[in-house]
């Protein structure tokens, strides 16, 4: 006797929500402002200075003597032109792709500023 009381009375209560006024929902869009840290940058390289010397048959004794002089100890570290073409070389790629980072990095910094919401 008891089911025959509670099946009605669940169904009569499950159609009442239904006949309750519903709101309409109308979609929104809400435009979020992304927040990206900027960090700050690094420190820019700075290159201690180097001494170079150009030592040819012609000057040898007086730069060893000069070397002799100054540091104490003379140490050849040597490159040929060739190789000084290939290190300009290599050094003038290396720039290359630190103005690109450098680019790229602007771009994110603009693109993470604050804009206007379209309208």
């Amino acid at each position: 006797m008891v089911k025959f009381l509670v099946i009605p009375t669940a169904l009569l209560a499950l159609t009442s929500c239904t006949s309750a006024v519903t709101e309409r929902l109308i979609p929104q869009t809400e435009y979020v402002q992304r927040e990206i840290p900027i960090q700050p940058r690094p420190a820019p390289v700075e290159m201690p200075p180097v001494d170079w010397y150009v030592v040819n048959s012609d000057n040898i004794d007086e730069f060893l003597d000069r070397v002799e002089a100054d540091v104490g100890n003379v140490v050849f570290i040597a490159v040929t032109p060739k190789g000084y073409e290939n290190l300009a070389l290599g050094i003038a790629d290396l720039r290359r792709f630190i103005n690109q980072q450098n680019e790229i990095i602007l771009y994110y910094e603009q693109q993470s500023q604050p804009q206007e919401n379209p309208s």
